[in-house]
Parts: C-alpha cells; structure tokens; sequence
C-alpha cells in the first residue's frame, strides 16, 4: 500500500474515493418518471386527437349522404342509412355514437345537415323526425348486438376494432356486422313509423306504407355495402 505525503492517505484508497473521469451519472428516478409520464401523455394526446379526426370525419359523411335524396312519397330517400350502418361497423362504439349525436346536434342548432339541406329542431320534430332519432336509438342496440356477435363467433379486437387477419374471421366478422347493421335499421323503422303516426295522425298501416314498405330492399342493399365497405376500411388502416 502507498501512501500520499500530502494528504496521508493511501493512494489506493484516494483511487476509490474519487469519481472515474467521464462517468455519466445515473438518472434520477423523479427525471426517469417524468420522461415516461410525458411519453404516455403524448400517446393519449395523439389517440384523442385521431379519435376526434375519426368522429368528425363521419359525421361529414353521414351529412353529405343526406344531401343525396330521392323523393318518394312522405320520406324520401337517401344515403343514411348506409352512412349510419358504416359508422357502427367501422367505429369504436363510443366514437360512433359520438358521431351519429354530433350530427343530430349540428342539425338540431340549425346546419343544413338533414335531408334536402334542411336544419333545425324543427325537422327532428317533423314527420320524419322519427328516423333520426331512432339512428341513435338503433346504433345503441346495434353496438351491443355486434360486440355480441364478435365475441361469440371470436373475433380478435384491439381498441375497439376488429382485427382481420385471415379470411375466415373477414367472414365471420362481415356477417356480425351485417345482422348488426339489420338490427339498428329495424328500430329506425319502428322510430319512424311510430313517429310519423303520431305526428301524421294517420293509422299504423298508413304509416307502415309510408315509412317502411317502399324502402326495405333498398336499405338491404344498403346494409351490406355498407358493411363492406367498413370491412375494408378497417383492414386498410390496420
């Protein structure tokens, strides 16, 4: 052992007692903590604002597939219910009803969101107001049936969405999303009928000839593009 003259210590020891040159000290764990938190709040930010994306989006598709409109009769037809059925099947449940209230909300301050380019509280209290709200009504019960169906029929799912990696759970999950899809468009059609009973003052077959008969092999044809059409978004973005 060698000791230091000056300072009566052993030279080993001094060796020990003094930093290696160049040593990064460790970080602290209050720093290593925050570096994560920010992380994780960067993470929930961009996932909130992809979401918002997403709800606006279809809400801009539900209003321009009511500016398509058709007459016939008392209710005219237009895209809705393809947007509506497209919405449930290709959006996280709270997402989707996001988008179908925001929708209804924008129409009800007065935007020309409905049907022909109309606003107003007006329209969800006309004749065919019954619609409208049995979109919401409808997606609701539609959301339950089609989570139900993918979990009976084992469809994987990552933040709300399906996850279709080979064909046979494409299939499984097309057909879930058609019967759900068949399920909100029967309760739009209870919601409009009984509605535009009430409002007409006419009797339920009136009503039924009016609001349902002419329109349920179009809204079939609507249902499963519509599916389609989501299925196929829904394995683009993955």
């Amino acid at each position: 052992m060698n000791l230091d003259a000056s300072t009566g210590l052993s030279t080993d020891a001094a060796e020990q007692e003094s930093p290696q040159a160049g040593a990064v000290p460790p970080a602290s764990p209050d720093r290593a903590a925050e570096a994560g938190g920010t992380a994780k709040g960067s993470a929930a930010a961009s996932s909130r604002t992809r979401a918002m994306a997403r709800v606006a989006l279809c809400i801009a598709i539900i209003a321009v597939s009511a500016w398509v409109t058709i007459p016939l009769g008392a209710v005219p037809v237009t895209l809705q219910i393809f947007a509506v059925a497209f919405a449930i099947v290709v959006l996280p449940p709270k997402e989707c009803l996001a988008a179908i209230a925001g929708y209804e909300l924008l129409g009800a301050v007065g935007l020309p969101v409905f049907s022909g380019m109309r606003g107003g509280i007006g329209v969800l209290l006309g004749p065919t107001g019954g619609y409208l709200w049995g979109y919401l009504v409808g997606a609701a019960l539609a959301l339950v049936v089609l989570a139900a169906l993918r979990r009976a029929l084992g469809v994987p799912m990552r933040d709300g969405r399906p996850v279709l990696k080979t064909s046979q759970v494409r299939q499984r999950n097309l057909a879930a999303s058609i019967v759900a899809s068949l399920a909100y468009v029967a309760v739009a059609y209870v919601c409009g009928w009984a509605w535009f009973m009430a409002v007409m003052h006419v009797g339920p077959l009136e009503s039924f000839l009016a609001t349902v008969a002419p329109f349920v092999i179009i809204d079939l044809v609507k249902v499963v593009a519509a599916a389609l059409c989501a299925q196929a978004v829904l394995r683009a973005v993955r």
